[in-house]
């Protein structure tokens, strides 16, 4: 089975091009370089900066970040042994991103694809996130299509599919499923030179999913697990994104918020960052909802830049300590 998708093939990237090379007329010999210059790739590529922002953007994930530059300096000296003459097959780039949600799983894929680009091992610095319903049909015929499709908008970039162990059901053998799963080995083998393929969710269930389907396991090279975030590390990106959006915590708010997410992260569908953004911005709310409430007229910087603790314990997660009388309608009380 072989797939077209209707765009032109350029020579993968460690296919050396003639003037990396030296021709002696005299012995109608070609001279290999013997050496290769780290720095001038690095200026050209500019890779070390987007490591840079992988780390200053993100909170934690140390583990993470080292595997990326790890996959980042593979890549590199890959570049430099082609330029000297020696030979290298192009490295499976297929990866799997395992964790719970908000770990920044979706981010540093978005940063892998930059460094892939950059390096000259996709075409654009590009992702498509994809979740079954974009790949699996409804009826006979109809998921090759809509797989075909996906593929074909991810071409030249990165496909992340996210929550990948629903493609397999095994449970269900009308299921079409393995359909798709059967388009995507054929496509991450024939095309692995124009397409790079995330596949990223929960990690028992992530390695069930690989353990049912070996033949992608085999294709995918990189396992990288998102660790969770514990209360001072979601704190850290707690004020990173207060910083970004100018707020701060006002006096008591800080502790307030942390005693907040001491209790949520005790709660059902707890996600770690995307938790933490949503939890600032409900504060935002609440805030918003008070200054407009008190209508004095005049507001100052510091008031339309400030959470107190208030903003905060309205949320849900402190109702068993309010007295029924305290409860209130507040906008975003949630």
């Amino acid at each position: 089975m072989s797939f077209d998708f209707g765009m032109s093939r350029t020579p993968p990237v460690q296919q050396a091009e003639p003037e990396e090379y030296d021709v002696d007329e005299a012995e109608g010999e070609i001279a290999v370089k013997d050496e290769a210059d780290l720095g001038a790739v690095l200026d050209e590529t500019n890779v070390v900066e987007v490591l840079d922002q992988l780390d200053h953007e993100l909170i934690a994930l140390r583990p993470v970040k080292t595997r990326i530059r790890e996959i980042a300096a593979l890549l590199l000296i890959d570049k430099l042994r082609v330029e000297v003459g020696l030979s290298s097959e192009r490295p499976s780039l297929h990866m799997s991103f395992t964790g719970n949600p908000g770990t920044g799983k979706t981010t540093v894929a978005m940063k892998m694809a930059e460094v892939l680009h950059r390096l000259g091992y996709i075409e654009e610095a590009r992702v498509v996130a994809v979740t079954r319903d974009d790949l699996v049909g409804q009826y006979v015929g109809h998921t090759a299509p809509k797989t075909k499709e996906v593929l074909r908008r991810a071409y030249g970039g990165v496909l992340f599919i996210d929550e990948a162990y629903y493609l397999y059901k095994a449970e269900n053998e009308r299921d079409y499923g393995g359909e798709a799963i059967e388009i995507l080995l054929q496509v991450m083998e024939a095309e692995r030179d124009k397409l790079v393929v995330i596949f990223a969710g929960y990690k028992d269930r992530m390695d069930d999913f690989f353990r049912s389907n070996p033949g992608l396991s085999s294709r995918v090279a990189h396992h990288i697990d998102f660790p969770d975030y514990d209360v001072d590390e979601l704190m850290a990106i707690a004020n990173l994104m207060m910083r970004t959006q100018n707020y701060v915590f006002g006096p008591g708010a800080e502790q307030t918020f942390r005693a907040y997410l001491e209790r949520r992260v005790q709660r059902p569908r707890f996600a770690h960052g995307r938790s933490v953004r949503n939890s600032i911005d409900r504060a935002r709310l609440r805030q918003a909802n008070r200054l407009f409430a008190d209508g004095t007229g005049v507001l100052s910087r510091e008031d339309l830049m400030t959470i107190t603790p208030d903003d905060i314990l309205q949320s849900s997660v402190f109702a068993e300590d309010r007295e029924p009388e305290d409860e209130l309608p507040a906008a975003g009380a949630v």
